[in-house]
């Protein structure tokens, strides 16, 4: 379908749908899987030990399939990646809904997932890709307004994710919750054919396309396997999968520093230090984050006696502060300043909840959740529009994409910590003592923070942040000459 030529010095709106749809695709499953889980044990008779692994398989496929399809996209460009992650998530939707009613099933439910992780892999590499390719187009200097509706995007639909997967159950069953990425995988195929380009000066040309390193790819796929599955079993039992994470690991670095088109360029990242600290901010914003999300909400069930209802809706102003805040500072560039208040405030959301008790009123509660909403909007967002701006342009795809594992690794790392703290309850003691572990976090985030002097450049670099993309006021990190304009499919 040909379409008219996109604006020349403004990001092309019609890019928004598909970017959008696909960013949204992960956090929205994830999300509605959390109020499927009873209703399919029921259903199938599959006990709570299976049917967690419909949570940790989405994890481990977009752990380790997120920076796999981001190279991918990185040299092949983002039509072919994404439609055919469409394709996936659609295959996934309809194996949830015409597998059979039997215990068996939970198993084929958990393929499903795989398949739906995979699928999801190539919205958010794509959509960081196709910002920094418009951005390069346009030759404005900061994405700023495009990396907020990104985030403030993704933030919604962790609001709405719960309430929607809740209203597929009660109007048609647990398998609406499959269901629904039927049309959302088929939406993504024909957004994906009819508005992306086939390519956008970023990939290599045919001839000079690096081949594809497999090995590296697997050493990586074998290294988080055994990582991410010792971390979420952790036991003497299981500490042979730490070994295995350290051989297939140590090979990792072995292969990658000696290959000509690594899979992850160690040497580059190696020498990338603030990009090292960016990945691991996300590390730590995501343990704090899902350490209030999951081991806050099981004190506020049994330690403060709320009914899930009430706790649902204790936590609802994080989301709310968070989206608020993204809206509110999104335009400007700048991310230091954004990053040392989150800091701050994620500091002062840990005290708060070493004066929490089994009586402590509702509206204390709430102001926590409300200043934990503060570092929920401007961490996410500064700790993107930063990635934008410290990847290399060739590898930013992937370099999302890793970007993912790690705030997948912070989430399962959250899981480690408030289970093994409460163990069987959720006392007000095991709380306080999430709370400690907060403030600790908060303090390493804070000062990564104030010693990379490099965050102080960013949002420095030139005007024009309105209405587009472009890290280095659109052009080579040398020449600032715009690349090859966007070619319409």
């Amino acid at each position: 379908m040909a379409l008219k030529p996109p604006p020349p010095h403004r990001f092309d709106r019609r890019l928004l749908a598909p970017m959008m749809l696909g960013a949204v695709l992960n956090p929205i499953n994830t999300a509605i899987i959390a109020v499927a889980l009873a209703p399919i044990g029921i259903a199938l008779g599959a006990p709570a030990s299976e049917t967690v692994w419909l949570v940790s398989a989405l994890y481990l496929a977009t752990a380790i399939g997120q920076p796999l399809v981001g190279r991918l996209v990185d040299i092949y460009g983002v039509k072919r990646l994404f439609i055919a992650g469409g394709a996936l998530v659609a295959v996934a939707g309809a194996i949830g809904l015409l597998i059979p009613a039997s215990h068996d099933s939970v198993w084929w439910l958990v393929v499903a997932r795989v398949v739906l992780g995979l699928g999801t892999c190539a919205g958010y590499p794509a959509a960081m890709h196709m910002i920094r390719a418009e951005g390069q187009r346009t030759g404005v200097a900061s994405p700023a307004v495009i990396l907020t509706v990104l985030s403030v995007t993704t933030q919604t639909v962790a609001v709405i994710g719960p309430t929607l997967g809740g209203l597929l159950i009660g109007a048609w069953g647990w398998r609406a919750t499959f269901a629904v990425n039927l049309p959302l995988g088929v939406a993504s195929v024909i957004l994906g054919w009819i508005l992306l380009p086939r390519t956008t000066g970023l990939e290599p040309p045919r001839d000079q396309r690096p081949r594809i390193d497999g090995l590296g790819i697997l050493f990586f796929a074998v290294t988080m396997l055994a990582l991410l599955v010792f971390l979420q079993n952790i036991s003497v039992a299981t500490l042979w999968m730490v070994a295995v994470a350290l051989v297939a690991g140590s090979g990792l670095v072995w292969w990658e520093l000696r290959v000509d088109a690594p899979f992850i360029d160690l040497r580059v990242l190696g020498g990338n230090g603030p990009l090292l600290l960016t990945y691991t901010r996300s590390l730590l914003t995501a343990t704090i984050s899902y350490t209030f999300v999951y081991g806050f909400t099981q004190w506020l069930e049994e330690g403060r006696t709320l009914s899930p209802t009430a706790a649902g809706l204790v936590l609802l102003p994080v989301f709310a502060a968070g989206i608020g805040v993204a809206l509110a500072f999104g335009r400007r560039p700048e991310v230091l300043w954004k990053l040392l208040i989150g800091s701050i405030a994620q500091l002062a959301a840990g005290v708060l909840v070493l004066f929490m008790g089994g009586t402590t009123p509702i509206w204390f509660l709430v102001v926590t959740m409300l200043v934990l909403g503060i570092p929920q909007g401007l961490n996410n967002l500064a700790i993107q529009n930063t990635l934008y701006h410290q990847a290399e342009p060739e590898r930013i795809a992937s370099s999302a994409g890793l970007l993912r594992t790690f705030f997948y690794l912070g989430a399962i790392v959250a899981s480690v910590v408030y289970g093994n703290v409460y163990g069987a309850h959720a006392t007000t003691g095991g709380l306080h003592v999430l709370g400690w572990v907060v403030i600790g976090i908060a303090v390493v985030f804070l000062l990564i923070t104030v010693l990379d002097r490099s965050l102080r450049a960013i949002g420095h670099e030139g005007a024009g942040g309105g209405d587009a993309g472009g890290a280095d006021a659109g052009g080579s990190p040398s020449t600032g000459e715009p690349s090859a304009r966007t070619m319409r499919a």
